[in-house]
């Protein structure tokens, strides 16, 4: 996770050290970013960033802290509204919109990867019951 300091423009330093795939970076709030992929940031890459980002941010691995799950389908929408209060709409949550949410009883950090399928990053200690959620409310949809 990075967390900008106040006054710095951070977000373009962000996207490219994530560069093109298999990175990409999700807001994680005001001033604060994850860069996510399939396959953990390289250390070095993760201290060059470190360091080019110096006294305006803070950096932290959570490679190892986090659960992603990627969930789709046509009826993916309906299923996510049962466990939250967000307009999951694609017209008010678009393409590449991320929040911090509740799904269930569960804190999540959700991304619309797009028209049908979503991205829900969990911390590790939660994921077994995220999942038991996700079960329960799909289970209509087959």
């Amino acid at each position: 996770m990075f967390e900008r300091a106040p006054g710095a423009d951070l977000l373009a330093v962000l996207a490219d050290a994530a560069g093109t795939a298999p990175h990409a970076v999700r807001t994680a709030g005001p001033g604060q970013w994850f860069i996510v992929g399939d396959e953990p940031l390289p250390r070095d890459t993760f201290l060059d960033l470190a360091n080019a980002l110096g006294p305006h941010a803070a950096t932290v691995d959570q490679s190892h802290g986090r659960v992603r799950i990627r969930v789709e389908g046509t009826m993916v929408e309906r299923m996510l509204a049962k466990g939250t209060a967000i307009d999951l709409d694609i017209g008010a949550f678009p393409v590449g919109h991320s929040a911090a949410t509740l799904l269930g009883h569960v804190s999540v950090h959700l991304t619309r990867l797009d028209a049908t399928a979503f991205e829900i990053m969990v911390l590790r200690g939660f994921a077994s019951s995220l999942w038991e959620g996700l079960e329960r409310m799909s289970a209509e949809f087959g």
